[in-house]
């Protein structure tokens, strides 16, 4: 019989079709003598299948007729081999994925035989199998609408009470395997955007609604396991940690993102799940605590991945619900979200010995299984929806704790450090650009735009309310009103009810003025800050922009003098790199970071993403590099010059001024005559090497490159502009006072001496002729890439006498006083600012 399969015949025809369902009627087991003609039949019945179903519709009614479906049914259970099943559920996904006839696939659903396919029993240790078993589901998700999900659940009294495909599906929702949960979750998305009442109704109810707190237990410990690597990327600073950071990051945002998709799919029940979930799982017991200033080493969350993820979840779950709770959670102190053992939160108290309360809770538990799924076990709750707060919220002890979280944001940024004041700007940011956020809880958390502050208040004076035409003319520049608005009344009452928080513990009866001007004192204390880089300056700048669009009016008056101060004693270190080791870079990177900075404090919204938080500040890539190195003197000076363009830029800010896209700095002249440059005969190109020049002023000298080699030269210090240089030259023997350069080096840093031993020798620091850093490759990846460090070189040059020594060291220094004076003379317009 097997050798009558290969006999001729039209392959793509009705005979064929009728031949290989005569075969398998035949089939009465299978084993390893037959698998493969079993797995050729079903494999050739799915391609001509497929094939009718586009040309020939007589294909599909014989495949009706001969119930065909109930055949598969029938080979799958007397088959003894798992690779006719990978087959047979190969068969289907391609049936279901490649029939476009609305008719077969109400038929293919209209019958038990998929129902009785998603809940059969295989053999889930076998790998293969799974992840074809994992397809079979998502293709049957691809064809689900109103009209098909009817054909897969079943009802009582019209409601859905069993829906296989979705219960046997999240099973696998928290698989190891990567691929398979991204497949689950499609396929979860495919049912909740159905839009059938009955069935959201079934996925949100228990105890299937549980698949939303799993979700949220599930990110939960995601997020723990990101601050166990971030702790210790300090201790393992290599490409592996922060491979591994990067890594659990894209995985925390990817399930953001499946959140976000969840809500878009428009069922309100599960907004408030997802709601519920992450804030009593997530964010009040261990985001809000993880931020106290006096953390101890016990905390699952630090405080930097606490931001972090404060940020993400703001930036990408948009529920309007969660946004406006998250930001009212902020008016209250550390100590309101710790638990009491006699605390009686959101009506329920608890029946547990409190005495055990510091032992390890494991409502997050992840517990393999051994069908190959990952299940988590979220015990003592009745429904997603009941998950009491004291069970979970207790798991350190901050009642010393008094400050507000939102002072606490603000200490960050005024006390603490580089990394904890930028991950304090960017929750603020976050907030700020919060769409979902009423305004009415910018407002009170102090960060509400003048500009938005003096629409409402125009508003409300248009329409004759006297307060708000009273404020809007104030010279305080007041905000919607004293007090809190009806909104934020609002959710403290629902932090009270739903997550048991006291209203009371709130510093609700503040001014939001008064939280305004903390805001803005935070802001400039920053700005006032020398130990914070300029990247975070910079992103303070921003927010202070964003608070202040106008100008000096805007500003209060302590204000203004702490800024200007700070501009002050930022133009004094300024002043001196005219004269620094980078002297002739300086104005070039003033330009460069000039129109950095002002589109940085322009732009709509901050220019990193919260990821950056994660990843400490290196300004260089090597601890071996000696603080009097040139690059280190390039790396200060290149953050001064930042910090100098930040405080002028702000300064002309408040002063009501536009910003120039270039800054005010005078031409070059042209150089003299009369300088050793004209002289030698150099151009403005400047000097290069096999470059013919005039050695009117050059000194003879000796050096050796290698040890052992001496050579003889003619030794020239020049300066063009803001350039110059150090050249070594060989004098040319058949044209007298001439020669070609061979080496020439920067002018700026070379720091010369004469030996103290030997006073015909003078020594030279030759510095790189460019930074590294600042040709680096731009990537939008966060990584740390390894810049190269040029080490300093060192040049001893011999002359002939003492006299010769120092007439080269005269000419060095006159050199590089007219190369400073230079630059000094075209930053002039740049540092006559009026304040």
């Amino acid at each position: 019989m097997w050798f009558s399969f290969w006999r001729s015949r039209d392959r793509f025809s009705l005979d064929e079709l009728r031949y290989l369902t005569d075969q398998l009627q035949k089939v009465q087991i299978v084993n390893e003598v037959n698998k493969d003609f079993v797995i050729e039949a079903l494999r050739s019945i799915a391609e001509l299948l497929t094939y009718g179903d586009q040309h020939d519709s007589s294909f599909f009614e014989f495949f009706m007729e001969k119930q065909v479906m109930g055949e598969f049914i029938r080979i799958l259970n007397i088959s003894k081999t798992v690779t006719v099943s990978l087959q047979l559920l190969q068969t289907i996904s391609i049936l279901i994925q490649n029939l476009k006839s609305e008719h077969a696939i109400y038929y293919m659903f209209s019958n038990e035989h998929v129902n009785y396919l998603i809940t059969y029993s295989f053999d889930f240790r076998n790998e293969e199998l799974l992840s074809y078993y994992i397809s079979f589901l998502r293709a049957i998700s691809g064809k689900l609408n109103k009209n098909t999900v009817s054909l897969l659940v079943k009802t009582r009294d019209e409601e859905v009470v069993s829906f296989p495909l979705y219960v046997e599906a999240i099973r696998f929702a928290f698989h190891e395997e990567s691929m398979v949960r991204t497949a689950v979750r499609a396929l979860t998305l495919n049912v909740y955007h159905v839009g059938d009442d009955s069935v959201n109704k079934f996925v949100t109810s228990a105890p299937h609604s549980d698949y939303f707190s799993n979700l949220a237990s599930f990110f939960r410990e995601q997020c723990i396991n990101l601050s166990k690597l971030v702790s210790e990327c300090p201790k393992n600073s290599c490409s592996e940690s922060v491979s591994a950071i990067l890594a659990t990051v894209d995985e925390i945002e990817d399930n953001l993102y499946y959140f976000s998709d969840v809500i878009s799919a428009g069922i309100p029940v599960v907004g408030r799940l997802i709601t519920d979930n992450i804030l009593q799982l997530l964010i009040l017991p261990l985001l809000f605590p993880a931020l106290q200033i006096d953390a101890d080493a016990n905390t699952k969350i630090g405080a930097v991945t606490s931001l972090y993820l404060l940020c993400c979840i703001l930036r990408i779950v948009k529920i309007k619900d969660l946004a406006n709770t998250v930001a009212a959670a902020l008016l209250y102190p550390l100590e309101a979200f710790t638990a009491n053992s006699e605390a009686k939160l959101n009506g329920y108290v608890s029946g547990n010995d409190r005495a055990h309360e510091n032992e390890e809770p494991d409502i997050d538990s992840v517990t393999p299984m051994n069908s190959g799924q990952l299940c988590l076990d979220v015990p003592n709750k009745a429904s997603s929806s009941q998950v009491h707060p004291e069970d979970i919220i207790a798991e350190k002890d901050f009642s010393h704790s008094h400050l507000p979280l939102r002072e606490t944001l603000l200490s960050y940024v005024t006390d603490g450090d580089d990394v904890q004041a930028l991950g304090s700007l960017s929750v603020l940011a976050t907030l700020l650009q919060t769409k979902e956020l009423d305004e009415s809880m910018l407002d009170a958390l102090g960060i509400l735009p003048q500009r938005k502050q003096h629409k409402k208040l125009l508003l409300q004076a248009l329409v004759g309310e006297g307060s708000g035409e009273e404020q809007l003319f104030s010279s305080e520049g007041g905000s919607l009103r004293d007090g809190i608005s009806s909104e934020l009344d609002g959710y403290l009452q629902k932090l009270k009810e739903r997550y048991g928080l006291s209203c009371s513990a709130a510093a609700a009866g503040a001014s939001p003025r008064i939280h305004r001007n903390q805001v803005l004192d935070a802001l400039v204390n920053l700005l006032c800050r020398s130990n914070i880089s300029a990247e975070t300056l910079w992103d303070g700048g921003w927010l202070l922009r964003q608070l202040l669009p106008y100008s000096e009016v805007e500003f209060k008056r302590h204000h203004l003098k702490l800024l200007k101060d700070s501009y002050r004693n930022c133009t004094s270190i300024f002043l001196l790199e005219c004269k620094g080791i980078w002297a002739d870079l300086l104005i070039t990177v003033l330009s460069d970071e000039w129109k950095k900075c002002k589109r940085a404090i322009e732009a709509s919204s901050p220019r990193k993403e919260p990821k950056c938080i994660l990843f400490p500040f290196q300004k260089s890539n090597s601890e071996d590099i000696p603080a009097e190195s040139s690059f280190a003197a390039g790396e200060r000076m290149s953050e001064l010059v930042k910090v100098f363009v930040l405080l002028h830029q702000l300064e002309i800010f408040s002063l009501g001024r536009a910003l120039p896209e270039q800054p005010p700095i005078n031409p070059p002249v042209d150089v003299p005559e009369i300088s050793r440059a004209r002289t030698a005969g150099m151009d403005v190109s400047g000097p290069k090497a096999g470059t013919e020049i005039r050695l009117v002023h050059a000194l003879p000298c000796r050096i050796a490159f290698e040890r052992g080699k001496e050579r003889h030269f003619c030794f020239l210090a020049v300066s063009m502009g803001t350039s110059g240089w150090v050249l070594l030259a060989e004098e040319l023997p058949l044209k007298q006072h001439h020669g070609v350069v061979r080496v020439a080096a920067p002018l700026a840093g070379t720091n010369p001496r004469i030996d103290d031993k030997h006073s015909r020798w003078l020594h030279l620091r030759i510095r790189p002729s460019t930074l590294p850093f600042l040709a680096a490759p731009k990537s939008g990846k966060q990584e740390k890439t390894r810049i190269k460090t040029l080490v300093d070189g060192r040049w001893t040059l011999a002359f002939r006498d003492d006299e010769s020594c120092k007439a080269a060291l005269s000419m060095i220094l006159e050199e590089m006083n007219l190369q400073s004076s230079e630059v000094e003379r075209r930053v002039k317009p740049v540092l006559d600012l009026e304040l």
